[in-house]
């Protein structure tokens, strides 16, 4: 039997993305952890980044502060979103560069927790194929 073959898509054009399957997060390259990340207050108590004790605290004070910090992109004062800082090849900060992985899974926020089923296209996902990588005899790595 053949596998199905899903084209890469391309994370600036949702019409090329493909229809969601939790089996084809194993063989992504993570291309949902490049798309900006939109944050609630409640968020950052969960991952740490901000204390219970500052939620009293005007947002917009907080935001500064994260925004100093390099954790925080941007903050929407009427919406009272933050957005999450990416790295410059625009990877989520919580992104081990290696293994592709979260390196807050269990305490991600909603906006990651919530994928695809909320976002710019619900129920698809920028499936991105992980390049197989195969050794020779000589131990040369070639990447098909």
């Amino acid at each position: 039997m053949k596998p199905n073959l899903i084209a890469a898509a391309e994370i600036d054009r949702i019409d090329t993305w493909a229809k969601y399957s939790s089996t084809m997060c194993g063989g992504c390259v993570s291309s949902c952890c490049t798309l900006p990340v939109e944050v609630k207050i409640k968020d950052l108590i969960r991952i740490g980044i901000v204390d219970e004790f500052e939620r009293g605290e005007p947002a917009k004070n907080i935001a500064k502060r994260l925004q100093k910090e390099g954790i925080v992109e941007r903050y929407n004062q009427k919406s009272e979103i933050f957005t999450l800082q990416r790295m410059s090849n625009n990877d989520c900060l919580y992104l081990d560069r290696k293994s592709r992985l979260c390196t807050i899974y269990e305490k991600r926020p909603d906006t990651c927790r919530n994928h695809p089923k909320i976002g710019p296209r619900p129920g698809y996902c920028a499936y991105v194929p992980k390049t197989p990588e195969r050794k020779v005899a000589d131990n040369t790595l070639y990447i098909f």
